[in-house]
């Protein structure tokens, strides 16, 4: 393995060393130089940049994603999150005033008569109340508020000319992340977004936002991978809007999670336990793997095939259970992705190797370089 050089220093600036005193969300903190923020995909998905990190050794290696085939070995399990982004952004207008207004449809939770209720973010200038009615995804869609929820929320009514979901395949808009700057509405790097702001594996829509470590996978790099004795397996985590917010408490353990809805087939729980039964390592294709395993684990002990939602917040100090290596991108400061990361590595290894990844170059954040951590 190239290891590279010795990770110098290592602590938070300002908090207390790996293991001592609560660290608090100003830890988590750090200046990322704006151009660093990737903006669009590398023409080929697993040709970004992946540094290694060797929780042993504390330290770091400069490689690529096609490298990853050299740092498993057969009987390893390679879980991937197998959600399918919805293109959940739709545009519209008020239908008494014609004022514009957005919606960011999350997930349904209804139906009515010839019609869905979704749960949905809502931007407009005017105040969210029930009754507002609008047309929506270029007149496709007939859109009514049922009820408003805190956080911007909204309980909005739905009707087309055929279910919601067929709609927004076409009339939808990927919901990339607001630091990945695209205009409101026409776009055209949007087309880009439909096809690599999702996974090769994608399968079960329900995400409203990229499991984006699985963004570097192919499916060549994949069979690569099965070839040297490499299982893979599949759970669902369907990625919410929460994942992404800044921790706003100033003490981490008062911040509560958003549920996200997550499921695990027998057939994965089975090919995970007997991976671990035989001395395999659990290798997570990004944060939302841990998050579903871990949740399961943190009951059972073990990962078992099952369904829920999960509110499980990770962060140092954690004692995982199911996850051995993790594959993730660099995430955003503050952010309970960052938190979970260094549970997993070290809060002070991880600070070092984002100080790393800064001084080198990488790309940040959904559409940017990855960490491979073992």
């Amino acid at each position: 393995m190239d290891s590279g050089r010795q990770a110098e220093g290592g602590e938070i600036r300002n908090a207390p060393c790996d293991g001592a005193a609560p660290l608090r969300t100003r830890d988590f903190d750090y200046a990322l130089p704006p151009e660093l923020i990737a903006q669009e995909p590398l023409p080929d998905r697993c040709r970004s940049r992946m540094m290694v990190l060797d929780r042993t050794r504390s330290s770091f290696g400069h490689r690529k994603v096609t490298d990853l085939p050299d740092f498993l070995r057969p009987g390893d399990v390679l879980v991937l999150n197998d959600t399918r982004v919805i293109p959940a952004r739709v545009f519209g207008a008020r239908e008494d005033t014609g004022g514009q207004v957005e919606f960011l449809l999350l997930e349904p939770v209804g139906r009515v008569p010839d019609g869905e209720q979704w749960l949905a973010l809502y931007r407009a200038s005017a105040r969210a109340k029930p009754g507002l009615a609008f047309r929506l995804a270029h007149g496709r869609l007939h859109a009514e508020i049922a009820a408003t929820r805190p956080g911007g929320r909204v309980v909005v009514t739905l009707q087309g000319d055929a279910p919601v979901l067929e709609i927004l395949e076409r009339e939808g808009v990927p919901p990339v992340p607001p630091y990945i700057r695209r205009a409101r509405d026409g776009d055209p790097r949007v087309p880009l977004d439909r096809e690599r702001y999702q996974t090769v594996y994608a399968r079960v829509p329900g995400a409203v936002a990229a499991p984006t470590a699985g963004l570097h996978l192919t499916e060549g790099l994949l069979e690569e991978c099965r070839a040297r004795g490499v299982e893979t397996a599949c759970v669902t985590l369907h990625v919410g809007p929460g994942t992404f917010l800044p921790v706003k408490e100033e003490r981490i353990e008062n911040h509560r999670m958003e549920e996200e809805r997550y499921e695990v087939g027998a057939g994965a729980a089975s090919t995970i336990e007997r991976a671990r039964s035989k001395g395999g390592r659990i290798v997570a294709v990004g944060s939302t793997v841990v998050r579903t395993l871990e949740t399961i684990a943190a009951s059972k002990d073990k990962v078992v095939a099952g369904s829920g939602r999960s509110g499980l917040f990770i962060r140092p100090p954690f004692t995982f259970r199911a996850v051995d290596a993790l594959l993730t991108n660099f995430h955003l400061p503050r952010s309970t992705l960052l938190m979970m990361v260094s549970a997993f590595a070290g809060p002070g290894r991880v600070r070092a190797a984002y100080r790393e990844a800064m001084v080198e170059r990488y790309r940040f954040y959904s559409y940017g370089d990855c960490m491979l951590i073992l």
